[in-house]
């Protein structure tokens, strides 16, 4: 836990009085308007600078070059056939990255649209695995106002005219907008999932405006959480002598992304709603995947009045151009009420834009306040993938399968935004109240969480497919039995890669052993990054986790009940690895799965193809980990039971690659682990100290479900690979990176103590001696940290003893956003917070400061040492969560009972009538809800 007086000397990161005039603050200082004290913050005039991507060395290439043949072969291959290949190192997106992120709109897995600090709206991940990044420019919030009966007018959009692509003013586009905000005062105040934006004086200088946005991204909360909706309310403030006459215009472009608003055959038409909320439908036909409808809707009230145009163009032959439709708020600040009569519009003909704008209208009396409330939504209720089915997702549960629950949803948000404020803010307070934390670490915490809503996430609802949904899977995986004995009994079960024994697709539903609907969370995927298209990519989610068992634990559970599952099973189906260009089967019984698929999720796993992953060594010992660390966390009993004989096969599965019969598992001279380019000879720091974390965690969890014989085994195991491990790797101050004799066997490795980090977080018994953590912990942050630019750019992943980095391969000589984290997360837990907070700041310092790199919301998997990166908005950074974790451990791990395996287990022989798993299923209904009392 933090002490008391650790951070009391540090000033603010960025005070909002740095950005805004007190006067201005205190003038916004009611519902909410004014931005909080502490966020992330931009002035919108600041430079988007460009993004440098990291390259290979020379070296480097020519160890990968029989690799990067077959990539290339293969990604050309997947294109062949209309698709994308997961790793694609060799298309560029047109749009260059550049340092212009905000927080993202909508909720959780019905697809997202990003916004840039500076107002653009763009990274549309509408469709699974894609994502458009360029900025539809005409998607913009623009103000008018006028005074002194119109003497005076003011007519802007709210987004500085520095954009590519803008033509001459003469133009009929959008060229001939008023683009006059300068943005020097003008600010951005990010704290997700809500975003500020207060332009003081611009471009009135006496009208102050703050535009706050708000998405339902509620912790705990399984239904507002997957809508995808967002709410702009505005806050205006007359400080003049006169009155104002202000109207804010919502424009809207026809479009989910790149070139799709030229396709053709798209409609819009105007709707009135309940409660005041009106606004335009945009019906969007895609190709090959279901149709799309946005809804852009205002809040009528008793002073604000609403006004639209269904349609307008942007090119000169249109019915009514982007330059008439700005004539027209000029000269009057609304739009003909007639427009609502107006039915749909002419479906778009192929090369033509459909847009289309909502106007709010109030006066503001001289020194005084009006509010104005926009929302966007958009209905994709069926999600496809490629090579597999049509689902239905999670928000048509509660708003049904119509295109035209846009309208419903635009009228929640509407109706609803200031109930979910409230639930974020019971969120959000605790932490943001404790003065103990640095100001950097409390915001840059919920910042990282854009991932959840930006990662490409697909939130689906329970139930079969969507009704109209054609497989087009022409090969089933391998339906197998599967048999264990526990106990002396055999325990047979059938399994396949998430289909039952009939062939067909299970209903995914809720939790092991739940009975109520308010237990279904549907099924939930989240890619490793937009780069690296695979569902959750096991590996990576071992660090990223913390973030849903803390926020969303039914869906973090649910998850390891996939995997638990996949275990269970067999895909036979040949598949060629690319780094060595042999060939071998998709998943084997007992091997965790890479991921969960790209294409076809659930049945065709294994998406990742470089190497063969059924020979890493970190996969299992992960999983037996993570579902160990979920059932402490949660006290799901019946979760455990149903995971149980998974871990069981997960852990038997390693057997083999114990090759000298130590009880330690030894690596196979190749990168058989997340660092998928850093090759491991022998015993590894990081692989042994997972396996040796696995065998404790199986152990405790058998005591749990009652299995001892299971307990007292692994127990045996344990106590002598934890000897072999030590005696292989401890140099007197670290673990060396492996027992090999390698030029970096010695090499000091950030992520040496992952598996201590999982006891830790579990509530087991450390796996070494805390001076040995500790001083491990220290070696890592004198040289990974402080030996890279003073400690402010995290802690890079190899370093050689004599301090110079460990270039041996790409990975090692990067520092990895989420690893690091997770290295803090470990001091935290010893006792060494000052180090601790010391090295996560180095991620904050280089890639969220404005001193550094420019990665906000858009966090790498990693950069090099000169801060150039690699694979933006990627998984792994949700482990900020870890620290956090580490701070406020859930109660219930806390006040279980200590479970020290390392003690001699004394128990009663069960008799025949209570082994293997009538017993566990016994225990599960005697426990309940509590893991470790029973009353029976």
């Amino acid at each position: 836990m933090v002490s008391g007086t650790l951070f009391h000397y540090r000033k603010n990161s960025w005070p909002p009085e740095e950005y805004i005039t007190k006067a201005t603050l205190q003038l916004f200082d009611f519902d909410s308007a004014a931005p909080p004290s502490q966020a992330w913050r931009r002035k919108l005039n600041s430079r988007a600078s460009k993004l440098k991507e990291f390259s290979i060395t020379f070296t480097e290439a020519i160890k990968m070059v029989r690799l990067g043949i077959r990539l290339w072969s293969y990604v050309r291959e997947e294109a062949s056939y209309g698709r994308r290949a997961p790793i694609d190192p060799f298309t560029r997106e047109r749009c260059k990255p550049s340092a212009s992120h905000g927080v993202p709109l909508g909720g959780m897995g019905s697809g997202s649209i990003s916004r840039g600090f500076r107002g653009e709206f763009k990274h549309f991940q509408i469709l699974p695995g894609t994502c458009e990044t360029s900025p539809i420019m005409s998607n913009q919030f623009s103000i008018f106002i006028s005074r002194d009966g119109g003497n005076k007018k003011y007519a802007s959009v709210l987004s500085p005219g520095e954009h590519e692509g803008l033509g001459k003013a003469s133009d009929h586009g959008i060229s001939s907008w008023g683009w006059n905000l300068s943005g020097q005062h003008s600010t951005y105040h990010a704290l997700f999932p809500r975003a500020w934006t207060v332009y003081d004086g611009e471009p009135d200088p006496e009208l102050k405006v703050s535009c706050r946005q708000i998405s339902p991204f509620i912790p705990h909360d399984y239904s507002e959480s997957s809508l995808p909706t967002s709410v702009f309310v505005y806050t205006l403030v007359n400080t003049g002598k006169e009155r104002a006459q202000v109207s804010l215009l919502f424009t809207w472009t026809n479009s989910i992304g790149g070139v799709s608003h030229l396709s053709g055959d798209h409609v819009n038409e105007p709707f009135i709603g309940e409660d005041g909320v009106s606004g335009v439908l945009l019906h969007h036909k895609t190709k090959e995947n279901p149709p799309v409808t946005f809804a852009v809707a205002a809040c009528e009230t008793q002073n604000v009045s609403v006004t639209v145009l269904p349609c307008f163009g942007l090119t000169e032959g249109s019915c009514v151009t982007a330059k008439d439709m700005w004539g027209k708020m000029v000269q009057d600040g609304h739009f003909d009420r007639e427009n609502y009569s107006k039915g749909p519009s002419m479906p778009s003909s192929p090369g033509e834009t459909h847009c289309a704008a909502v106007s709010a209208s109030a006066w503001v009396e001289p020194h005084g306040k009006c509010t104005m409330a926009f929302a966007v939504a958009w209905s994709s209720p069926q999600v496809k993938f490629m090579k597999g089915m049509s689902y239905y997702r999670r928000y048509t549960r509660f708003y049904g399968t119509s295109e035209r629950a846009a309208v419903d949803l635009v009228h929640h948000s509407l109706t609803n935004y200031k109930l979910w404020e409230e639930e974020i803010e019971k969120w959000q307070n605790p932490i943001l109240n404790d003065d103990k934390l640095p100001e950097w670490y409390k915001f840059t915490l919920f910042n990282e969480l854009y991932f959840l809503v930006a990662g490409g996430t697909v939130w689906i609802d329970s139930g079969v497919p969507s009704s109209d949904s054609v497989s087009t899977r022409t090969a089933r995986p391998k339906v197998t039995k599967v048999k264990s004995i526990k106990n002396g009994v055999q325990v047979e079960q059938t399994a396949c890669n998430g289909y039952g024994e009939d062939n067909q697709l299970p209903i995914p539903g809720k939790l092991s052993g739940s009975s109520t609907d308010s237990d279904d969370v549907g099924r939930f995927l989240y890619l490793e990054g937009v780069e690296y298209v695979m569902w959750c990519t096991y590996d990576v989610h071992f660090y990223a986790s913390f973030a849903l068992l803390a926020l969303f634990p039914k869906i973090e559970l649910s998850i390891q009940l996939e995997f638990a599952k996949a275990v269970l099973c067999e895909d036979g189906r040949k598949v060629k690895f690319l780094a060595e260009g042999n060939w071998g089967i998709r998943k084997p019984r007992g091997a965790i799965p890479h991921d969960l698929g790209m294409h076809d999720p659930w049945h065709e796993m294994n998406a990742y193809n470089i190497h063969d992953t059924s020979k890493w060594k970190d996969l299992n010992p992960k999983f037996v980990l993570q579902v160990y660390r979920d059932f402490a966390a949660t006290g799901d009993f019946s979760f455990a039971t149903e995971v149980w004989p998974s871990v069981c096969a997960a852990m038997e599965y390693m057997d083999q690659f114990d090759h000298d019969n130590d009880c330690l598992i030894e690596n196979d001279g190749f990168p058989d682990q997340t660092y998928d380019t850093w090759t491991v000879h022998g015993i590894s720091a990081y692989c042994g100290g997972l396996w040796l974390a696995a065998l404790q965690a199986a152990a405790a969890m058998a005591m749990h479900v009652g299995d001892y014989a299971f307990a007292e085994k692994y127990k045996g195991k344990l106590i002598k690979a934890k000897t072999v491990y030590e005696e292989k790797l401890w140099n007197g101050s670290y673990f060396n990176y492996d027992s090999g004799s390698s030029s970096n066997s010695k090499s000091i490795q950030a992520d040496q103590l992952a598996g201590q980090w999982y006891m830790a977080s579990s509530g087991l018994p450390d796996l070494f001696d805390g001076v040995k953590i500790k001083s491990a912990l220290q070696k890592i942050y004198d040289f990974n940290v402080m030996k890279v630019r003073g400690g402010r750019m995290g802690a890079v992943n190899g370093m050689h003893p004599n301090g110079k980095v460990d270039d041996t391969c790409m990975q090692s000589r990067e520092i990895w956003t989420g690893v690091t984290y997770g290295v803090a997360a470990t001091m935290l837990h010893a006792g060494m917070e000052e180090q601790a907070f010391t090295t996560a700041e180095g991620i904050f310092t280089a890639g969220w400061s404005e001193d550094g790199y420019g990665y906000s919301f858009q966090t790498p998997e990693g950069w090099t040492t000169d801060g150039h990166f690699r694979s933006l908005i990627y998984m792994r950074p949700l482990s900020i969560w870890s620290m956090q974790w580490a701070l406020s451990m859930p109660k219930t791990v806390l006040d279980a009972p200590k479970v020290n395996i390392m003690d001699r287990i004394q128990v009663n022989p069960p008799t025949p009538q209570e082994t293997g798993v009538r017993k566990i299923v016994k225990k599960a209904k005697c426990f309940n809800n509590s893991i470790f009392s029973c009353s029976c």
